[in-house]
């Protein structure tokens, strides 16, 4: 049986209401992509809701006042995990029964500073007239122009990188191959990508999150390149996946540079490019 998600009507009268009635609570904004007017809109967006309160020790004393929210599936509090934040604020972040999402963010007041500016906010309640936000806009996450030296070294790391990630796949250690591939070069990829869509736009979208939006803005040529640079475990289906993101990246990287006046060293291309099929070959 399919279960009925509460509305964003219903959630945002909630989490409001729950607001109004308890006087720690001063004002609630909310940000993420529902504050995004450029955003796709579907069920799965999160609830990114902060509340600025008078202080935080009575709500963290007894986490049970986040019930008033709904039966849970799951929560997470990451200031109470291995690496927490320590920097004066505390996050429920809360899957529903519904399948709703709440992202919740406490900060008290003498902590506002720490909330910076954001332009994708909306401002919920606000008790004191503490808050000034302009309208919402995803304008702080649009993409922005790489320095030279950011450029170059993007390059730069993309090629060297490679060659670790062809040892991993010659001394069959996949983990490390994968890992150096993914977590270390794709990133140099991504930059790659997101600056390319900035020079068609005049740097004025967001490529979203992780390159969400990639899809909405590449070209169906490029995006279908895109999807050869991922791969399942095989060896032989691993280098095809890293050629074709050798490919893509040799294809952008030049264009992009030209466009921003910004050197890009074939040589480097030409010369890994050598070493990768001498190692694939092998």
């Amino acid at each position: 049986m399919l279960k009925q998600m509460r509305s964003e009507k219903e959630m945002l009268d909630l989490i409001i209401n729950t607001a109004k009635t308890d006087e720690r609570v001063r004002a609630v904004i909310m940000n993420g992509s529902r504050a995004n007017p450029a955003a796709p809109r579907d069920e799965f967006q999160d609830y990114d809701i902060v509340c600025i309160v008078t202080e935080l020790d009575s709500f963290v004393r007894n986490h049970g006042w986040i019930d008033v929210f709904g039966p849970r599936l799951m929560l997470q509090m990451p200031e109470t995990m291995r690496y927490p934040s320590g920097e004066g604020h505390f996050n429920y972040q809360m899957l529903f029964e519904d399948y709703n999402r709440i992202d919740l963010t406490l900060i008290p007041l003498a902590k506002l500073g720490i909330m910076g500016s954001d332009s994708q906010t909306i401002i919920l309640l606000d008790k004191d007239g503490i808050l000034h936000r302009p309208p919402p806009s995803d304008a702080d996450y649009h993409i922005k122009p790489p320095t030279e030296l950011f450029f170059l070294s993007c390059c730069n790391n993309f090629w060297w990188c490679m060659q670790n990630t062809a040892k991993g796949i010659a001394r069959d250690e996949l983990p490390y191959a994968m890992l150096m591939l993914h977590n270390v070069i794709r990133i140099e990829l991504h930059d790659m990508i997101s600056w390319h869509i900035g020079t068609k736009t005049d740097f004025s979208v967001s490529s979203g999150k992780m390159g969400k939006y990639f899809k909405r803005y590449l070209e169906p040529r490029l995006y279908d390149m895109y999807l050869k640079t991922y791969s399942g475990a095989d060896y032989t289906n691993l280098w095809d996946s890293i050629f074709h993101m050798c490919e893509l990246f040799r294809e952008l990287a030049p264009g992009v540079g030209a466009k921003l006046g910004y050197p890009y060293s074939r040589g480097d291309e030409e010369n890994m490019m050598e070493y990768l099929r001498w190692v694939s070959s092998r």
